[in-house]
């Protein structure tokens, strides 16, 4: 076990910050939350949700506005629809809607009231999260991988080392300006303590090119942290700021995990996701391919390959 840390338990309990508002995707964003984009049939927040359900998180947090119901609605119950899919005999689909979170697993909605970062969002859920390890999830943020997910990757090494964790990928250093980047020591293969974390560095002074992404399993002391954090740009409470505080206190990791981050958060990320999961998939992916190098073709472009 890592010095500076205590023991964590397992990881119950997962935080999703779905406040936000979406204005890059709009108008797509004026009446459906970004989180509810599809890729292929399913929203992002339920490859989220799934991926937290994997780790064992059997309560799950959304951290939402005042205005923004159909999230809420997305995971509760839909009578008149599952009333005619069951008339109708359309079992298969009927599942599909009954099973977006497994019996076991419940869902807990809390209101940000202002939009005050990332960070007073996460704080928002002390209530729920109580005085144990929890995880928080960016849904923006997907993450694809054959084996265990990203979170199931991080809560068990969080449990091994006694240590909070965060996940990190390694990016371009011209890119360093648009993420959190970490320093870290006795970085080997997978993992290393972080010693610093810089919110946004210009690519000269980065301490590093392993950038943060949206998965973090955190010790709960974060909340103290945040409470006691100083409002920065645009008067937001920065999670990144609380865990520079956390790194003083306890041991913080990072983890480059296995598997490929979609940020979709973008379009062209979204759309990178979209095209990946369609050739993934076991229906469409003979069919996507085949359309995919008919547009090529039109376009003039070399063979897909």
């Amino acid at each position: 076990m890592s010095a500076g840390s205590k023991p964590h338990g397992r990881i119950r309990t997962a935080v999703f910050p779905v406040a936000g508002l979406g204005t890059r995707f709009l108008p797509a964003t004026k009446t459906v939350p970004k989180e509810m984009l599809p890729i292929i049939d399913r929203p992002l927040i339920q490859y989220a949700v799934d991926e937290a359900v994997e780790a064992g998180c059997e309560t799950l947090v959304f951290v939402t506005n005042r205005y923004k119901h159909a999230v809420a609605d997305y995971f509760d119950k839909a009578y008149e629809l599952e009333q005619k899919l069951e008339r109708a005999g359309k079992t298969e689909q009927l599942d599909l809607i009954r099973n977006v979170l497994p019996p076991h697993v419940r869902a807990v909605f809390v209101t940000q009231a202002e939009a005050l970062g990332l960070g007073h969002a996460v704080l928002c859920a002390k209530p729920i999260v109580g005085d144990q390890p929890f995880a928080v999830l960016l849904p923006d943020d997907l993450i694809w991988n054959r084996g265990p997910g990203a979170l199931k990757q991080m809560a068990d090494l969080a449990q091994a080392s006694g240590a909070s964790v965060v996940a990190v990928q390694d990016v371009p250093r011209e890119q360093t300006s648009s993420y959190g980047i970490v320093a870290t020591e006795s970085f080997s293969e997978r993992q290393g303590r972080i010693t610093a974390i810089v919110e946004k560095p210009k690519p000269e002074v980065a301490p590093s090119t392993l950038a943060v992404v949206g998965r973090y399993v955190l010790s709960p002391r974060i909340f103290e942290l945040l409470e006691s954090t100083a409002p920065g740009a645009g008067g937001e409470i920065q999670l990144t700021d609380a865990i520079a505080a956390l790194l003083t206190r306890e041991t913080v990791n990072a983890y480059r995990f296995r598997g490929t981050r979609f940020d979709c958060g973008t379009h062209i990320g979204l759309v990178e996701a979209t095209i990946r999961f369609a050739l993934d998939h076991e229906a469409l992916s003979d069919s996507a391919r085949k359309m995919m190098q008919s547009a090529l073709d039109e376009l003039g472009v070399e063979d897909l390959e």
